[in-house]
């Protein structure tokens, strides 16, 4: 097997390995469009890495972390800094924005030019031994930080109330996790891209909740889907000489859609998409 391919397949599994557990938080924290939100910020941060004359890869966090912070302080005032503007709606007006604003200034840096579509659909193909080891550094700090937050996480996840009364620092947690995200996104963009991270994120730990009975279950669970996605997308990427990031997404999809379909017998449920507060997985919703 050529090198470059056993380079492609480490940095998806990587991507893959701490993709799962974080995706299951987003999963049930519905906070889809807020990582998307993040994805879409890396065009800021390429274009602010050219101007300043430093890595990419730096300026797509540094951009990142920024905007995970900002979000953090809105969600913190609970919308009242800016009545009538639901959160999706901001969330909204940010990703967008800050995908337009990096596409202009991108455009009017001179005489820089960059392949746009390695950016937005990633290229697992081009990846170095330098990704590489972003990708696994990056993933082992955002590893052992989740697992260090892992109980109060879920804490917030089930009952933030709750959890603040029992002395969980509510704020202080979420500030965390979407830090993590921040980080797991930024090194991530090679792999899949700007438009297609979101989709790593989610579609495993979707199809991971339909057979697990514990938030540890389904952690781990979306983790091995996302890597048996990288490996399916890689092969059926060169079997039809399809782009490799969406046909990793692809991939995803198809084993969301064949757990989808798989029988299971019914469950009580605490709530759509949260683990409840027994350990069991909610499979509702």
């Amino acid at each position: 097997m050529d090198d470059f391919v056993l380079r492609a397949l480490a940095a998806g599994f990587g991507v893959a390995i701490i993709a799962g557990p974080l995706g299951s938080f987003v999963v049930w924290r519905r906070l889809a469009f807020f990582g998307e939100t993040l994805a879409h910020s890396a065009l800021l941060g390429v274009a602010l890495g050219l101007v300043l004359h430093f890595s990419a890869t730096l300026g797509i966090i540094a951009v990142a972390l920024l905007i995970a912070v900002l979000l953090v302080a809105g969600e913190g005032q609970g919308g009242r800094g800016r009545p009538g503007l639901p959160t999706d709606t901001l969330l909204g007006i940010l990703a967008h924005t800050a995908l337009a604003a990096g596409l202009v200034a991108l455009a009017l840096i001179e005489p820089v030019r960059i392949d746009l579509m390695a950016y937005l659909f990633g290229d697992i193909l081009a990846v170095g031994t330098a990704d590489i080891l972003w990708i696994y550094g990056t993933g082992a700090v955002a590893m052992a930080v989740l697992i260090a937050i892992w109980r109060p996480l879920l804490a917030v996840t089930i009952d933030a109330e709750l959890a603040r009364v029992e002395g969980v620092k509510v704020r202080a947690v979420r500030l965390v996790f979407v830090v993590l995200m921040a980080l797991v996104i930024s090194v991530s963009l090679k792999i899949v891209g700007i438009v297609l991270i979101t989709s790593l994120l989610v579609i495993p730990a979707a199809a991971a909740r339909g057979f697990a009975r514990t938030p540890e279950q389904m952690a781990v669970g979306a983790a091995l889907i996302g890597c048996a996605a990288v490996a399916l997308g890689m092969a059926g990427s060169f079997h039809w000489d399809t782009p490799s990031g969406p046909s990793i997404v692809l991939a995803a999809a198809l084993i969301f859609a064949v757990v989808s379909l798989w029988p299971r017998r019914p469950r009580r449920s605490s709530g759509a998409g949260r683990p409840a507060s027994s350990g069991k997985i909610s499979r509702s919703g």
